[in-house]
């Protein structure tokens, strides 16, 4: 009797992304590993080893593998991410670096490129002419010249089964490691992979408009790395090309969810909660018509928060009404894939940032205990950025010792990640403690921090 295959987990790094990958091309092709071991030259238990990333393949083994299953170099171009991974693997874990350093990792830019990226200007006038021409664009799918039928080189459904799978991985390392470890291999990937397939033609309207959502995801995650690493201005560019990108596929749902939840975000984070405002009122209305309760919910948790940043509170409170109902209609099965993670926890985020903006410290408590005890601890940056809000809530309310105990553990998860969010979180709190900096534990917090977590002392 076979032994049941080890379940794979390609989200985990890019090598377990690999193994998944080689299994699911082998099994799709009708092989075993046996079979496709003996078709390649290559040991069986070597072809188990790579499927499950207990071993780095060779370039050989690579090349044999595509042309073994005809999969068109698909696995080849999954190469530099695994050579990249290769480097890494067995080198010690270094302590975050400042955002500068944070968007060097990229061994192609030229020296002082960088320091280029995170001075693009945040611009939010540009924000109501893009949300205008979004919410008039007219319905249909906008396919490119490149997705007329006849075209040699077709995209198919398992060339998008694999980028979809690569979106997964790399969304769930970014809420791992944070932006700075991650943005480069999403970056190459975005120039290699993904640029090929909006190059070529899809093979079918549906995998058209499949393929430019899976470009948009793309572009989103681009662009929340973008905050993470400190470049506004890059992070706005690349939402509106996400957002562009889902007018190519006719997908109202999906811009509506980006103009509110990212770019309006984006817009309150730079401290433009006019705009914010307007981004996440004009997502409301363009996407009436085919909101589903998540969304909804989603979408009118930005209108609170800037709501609550602008101070009025019984206009925040309204909208967190509406968003905390819409989302206990919401069923998961009828929602969309990307909207799945906010849940009752995720809303308690919301909540609290928005009771916090309002001066409100009891309620934020509150709302916190409920994100907090709801988080995976593999999400360790939310973590971060969770627990540095609860000690500044608690600083407000004057109860030092707990601000500075919460305040040791955000640092103890910041210290875990590469994003420039988190170190700003960090900063803030010893802001918030600074009417305390001639008490013993704000002293001893400071000197942990400095200790713990450098970039971020003040």
């Amino acid at each position: 009797m076979g032994q049941t295959p080890r379940v794979l987990q390609p989200s985990m790094s890019e090598r377990h992304f690999f193994g998944a990958e080689l299994r699911r091309l082998r099994e799709h092709a009708g092989f075993s590993q046996a079979r496709l071991g003996a078709m390649i030259r290559f040991s069986a238990d070597l072809v188990r080893r790579v499927e499950t990333a207990d071993r780095f393949p060779s370039r050989d083994f690579v090349e044999a593998c595509d042309k073994a299953l005809s999969t068109g170099g698909a696995l080849m171009r999954l190469l530099p991410l695994l050579e990249k991974n290769r480097v890494n693997a067995g080198k010690p874990a270094t302590a975050p670096t400042g955002v500068i350093t944070l968007l060097s990792t990229q061994p192609a830019e030229p020296s002082g490129l960088a320091d280029m990226v995170v001075r693009v200007p945040f611009q939010p006038g540009v924000l109501d002419r893009a949300a205008l021409d979004w919410l008039n664009a007219a319905a249909g799918p906008r396919l490119s010249a490149a997705g007329r039928p006849g075209s040699p080189d077709q995209v198919r459904e398992e060339d998008l089964s694999s980028a979809e799978t690569a979106l997964a991985m790399f969304r769930q390392m970014d809420h791992t490691h944070g932006a700075g470890r991650v943005h480069a291999q999403v970056q190459r990937y975005v120039e290699g992979e993904l640029n090929r397939l909006l190059a070529n033609t899809p093979a079918s309207e549906a995998i058209g408009r499949r393929l430019y959502r899976l470009a948009a995801g793309f572009f989103e995650l681009c662009g929340y790395q973008a905050v993470d690493t400190g470049a506004h201005g890059l992070a706005q560019r690349r939402y509106l090309r996400a957002l562009r990108l889902t007018q190519a596929a006719d997908d109202r749902l999906y811009g509506s969810y980006l103009l509110a939840v990212n770019i309006g975000h984006l817009a309150l984070h730079c401290g433009h909660p006019e705009p914010a405002l307007r981004m996440a009122l004009t997502a409301v209305r363009g996407s009436e018509t085919q909101v589903t309760p998540a969304v909804e919910a989603a979408l009118h948790a930005v209108v609170a928060r800037t709501y609550a940043r602008l101070g009025r509170e019984s206009d925040c409170l309204v909208h967190l009404d509406i968003a905390e109902r819409q989302l206990n209609r919401s069923r998961t099965e009828d929602e969309p894939l990307w909207i799945q993670y906010f849940d009752p926890a995720y809303l308690a985020d919301e909540l609290a940032h928005c009771f916090h903006d309002l001066g409100r410290p009891q309620q934020t408590q509150r709302h916190l205990g409920d994100a907090l005890a709801a988080l995976s601890p593999t999400h360790v940056r939310r973590l971060a950025i969770d627990t540095a809000l609860l000690a500044s809530s608690l600083a407000a309310a004057g109860r030092i010792d707990e601000a500075c105990a919460a305040g040791r553990l955000a640092v103890n998860h910041a210290a875990r990640t590469t994003s420039h969010r988190c170190l700003e979180r960090i900063v803030e709190v010893q802001a918030d403690l600074e009417p305390y900096r001639c008490e013993p534990e704000v002293r001893e917090f400071g000197e942990y921090v400095r200790s713990q977590l450098p970039l971020a002392a003040v």
